[in-house]
């Protein structure tokens, strides 16, 4: 295995363990049990990579790796040990970002890799680096990543593009991928300290009587 690769794994499963220890977190303001914990950090570990190698036709990276879910329960079982202290959740936060940096870049060079057009790459960037977060959002009855204004698809969007467009321009992998990871992690860093969001919509709302 050449450096590149083992970087890329390295990076795959770091953000596999931080996204399972958000979704073991979401079990623990809930107060679910020790299975619970589990299920929400594998859910949340390897949600977006499976939709995203579903979606391409690829062999699903968990199914033959078991080391995947093993690290999702590990952090599962570390988040059960060592609780959910504010301290750990804005450290948390902040691997969140991190992992969402890094998955961003990863899922668009997986579907780059199998010959995924370059647009439905960036849309398969985008998925890996979030979708866990949906399912667990939805699993643990909060608001989705989805519904919020703040940065955070917008993140994952500027790196899976940052890094298509620097491989379609011929830039060697790495560099690539340093700067698809920095356009998302600065931003999603930028949004977290100054609490950047995108603007609403600005038009009226519905009359009184549409209203449910």
């Amino acid at each position: 295995m050449d450096g590149l690769a083992a970087t890329l794994v390295i990076l795959d499963y770091a953000a596999v363990a931080v996204f399972g220890a958000s979704g073991a977190l979401a079990a623990a303001r809930r107060k679910h049990d020790i299975v619970t914990f589990g299920f929400f950090a594998a859910i949340t570990g390897v949600g977006g990579g499976t939709l995203r190698d579903l979606l391409i036709g690829a062999p699903v990276f968990w199914v033959g790796r078991p080391g995947y879910i093993l690290v999702c329960l590990a952090a599962a079982a570390a988040v059960w040990s060592f609780g959910w202290g504010r301290r750990r959740e804005v450290s948390l936060l902040w691997l969140d970002a991190v992992g969402m940096a890094a998955y961003s870049v990863v899922g668009a060079l997986k579907a780059l890799s199998l010959g995924v057009p370059p647009f439905s790459s960036v849309v398969m960037g985008v998925l890996t680096a979030t979708f866990g977060g949906v399912l667990r959002d939805v699993l643990a009855d909060e608001p989705s990543v989805l519904l919020r204004r703040e940065l955070y698809v917008t993140a994952a969007l500027a790196g899976a593009i940052g890094f298509v467009l620097l491989r379609w321009m011929d830039v060697p992998v790495m560099a690539a991928g340093l700067a698809g990871f920095a356009a998302a992690f600065g931003l999603r860093a930028a949004a977290i300290v100054f609490n950047w969001s995108l603007p609403g919509f600005p038009g009226r709302g519905p009359p009184e009587d549409e209203r449910a």
